[in-house]
Formats: structure tokens, sequence, C-alpha cells
């Protein structure tokens, strides 16, 4: 009799967790190369007495089907949609966007390697290329402090030309990296993520080889967030949720029907 309460009790925690992504993607899409979040649902093992019950008595009828009650929902995982995201273009020399699959690799400020989308590069007091958090781009490219212009080709190679020179100098390339399964990146914040596992080990190359990306000088990767969609899903999980709870409130009412009789 007490079964509802703990199966509507799951659905409850599971569409609030929902609700929490959809607003989590909407409230980042504004933000520079974020990927949305999904989340995916599978059913809780269902009760394994009352299946074993069923299967017997469904084996020993020859019925086709037996009787299987579920137990709940739960969310599995929350995998990232790592699609392009629309390019937009800027006034900033120092912004790039990835064209294709890749990565940019970054220094964080302990030493560690993280990965990201964002392009929206700045130099340092001591010319390193670097993000919106300081974390430094890998390879490592200094720009000159007596840099006039910058040029950054869509292999990555980046061109800096001198005050009083009219000659273009290299002073370093940018590279991308990929995985065999971004999906399983880890997010860490600062629109980084990490390497794990399940995103297997990260490879290396030139934008524009190896299936790799191009980059696009002047330009950022807005985010992939498709805020109709995300409308569309706060609703449904909105109405799921007010059911679940009419029904938990019906679960109470019989209960206490059942209470009332067992009084009288």
């Amino acid at each position: 009799m007490l079964r509802e309460f703990y199966v509507g009790a799951s659905g409850m925690s599971t569409f609030e967790k929902l609700m929490v992504n959809i607003t989590n993607n909407v409230s980042n899409s504004k933000t520079v190369g974020y990927k949305s979040t999904r989340t995916e649902l599978e059913n809780i093992f269902p009760q394994v007495l009352e299946k074993a019950i069923a299967k017997k008595e469904s084996e020993a009828a020859g019925k086709p089907a037996g009787i299987e009650l579920g137990a709940g929902v739960r969310i599995v995982s929350t995998p990232k949609d790592f699609r392009q995201g629309t390019i937009a273009v800027t006034n900033n020399e120092f912004d790039i966007a990835i064209n294709g699959e890749g990565f940019l690799s970054y220094k964080t400020a302990n030493g560690d390697v993280a990965y990201g989308r964002a392009g929206n590069l700045s130099r340092d007091s001591e010319g390193n290329l670097v993000d919106a958090n300081g974390n430094i781009l890998q390879p490592q490219i200094v720009i000159p402090n007596n840099t006039q212009t910058v040029r950054i080709a869509s292999d990555g190679n980046l061109f800096v030309t001198l005050n009083q020179e009219t000659q273009e100098r290299l002073v370093g390339q940018i590279q991308l990296a990929k995985f065999v399964n971004p999906s399983g990146l880890e997010s860490i914040g600062g629109n980084l993520y990490k390497q794990t596992v399940a995103s297997g080990e990260a490879v290396t190359g030139i934008p524009g080889q190896e299936n790799f990306g191009t980059i696009s000088q002047y330009s950022l990767e807005s985010s992939n967030v498709d805020i109709i969609g995300e409308m569309m899903e706060m609703v449904i999980t909105q109405r799921a949720f007010d059911i679940i709870t009419k029904a938990i409130q019906s679960g109470e009412n019989m209960l206490k029907s059942a209470s009332d009789i067992a009084r009288a």
C-alpha cells in the first residue's frame, strides 16, 4: 500500500533534477562555448519477489506474460551535447572559434591540463595567450610587447607584425585535441573539461588536418542550447511533476480510506 509513495518520491526527485538541468542549460545559453547537457533516465529494478511469483504463476498457467510492477525512476547519466554552436563575429583579434571537431588545451593553476571550446583569449602580463580565467593556452604562445597586428590562420599559425616592421613573424601555432568519446569528459567549471577514463586519451593535432576542425579569427562559438526545445522540456517536466504529486495525494487518500475501514 505504501509502494506508490516510494515510486512517487523517486519520480519527484528525478523531475526536480531534470528541472535543475533545464534551468542550467537556459542560464548558460549566452555562455561562450557552452555545451548543453541532457538527462538520461532508467527505471529502477522492479520488485524481485513479486516478479518471481508472477513468473512462476505464468509458467504454470502458460501465460505469455507475467505481472511486473516498477519501483520508480532515476537519472543514469547526464551526457554533454557537443554539436557545433553558432559562430558569432567579434572585433577582438584574439577571439577564435573552432569550426568542427576539437578542443583547445589549457594549463590550469594547479598544473593540470584542461580542455575547452571557448576561444575568448587575451594576453597576460607576460604576453602568454590565456583564457578568461588566466589558464595558459597549450602549447604556450607568447605575444611580443611591441606587437602591432595579429593574424591567426585557419591552421592555427599565429603571425604578428611588430612596430615599424612590414613583414609578419610566426610566433606559434594553436593545436587542437580530440577524444574518442567527448561526452565522457568531466566538466570542471570555467568552460573547461578534464579527461576521464570514459573520454579516452587526448589526441592532439593541427587544425584542418586528420579530421580536426579549423580556426576562425575574430569569432566565438556561441552556446548550442536550443532555447525553444528547453522551454518545451520545462513545460513537460512541470506537468509530469504535478501529475506525480497528485498521484501521491491519491495514494494518501486511498491509505486513509483503508485505515478508516479497518477502524470501523
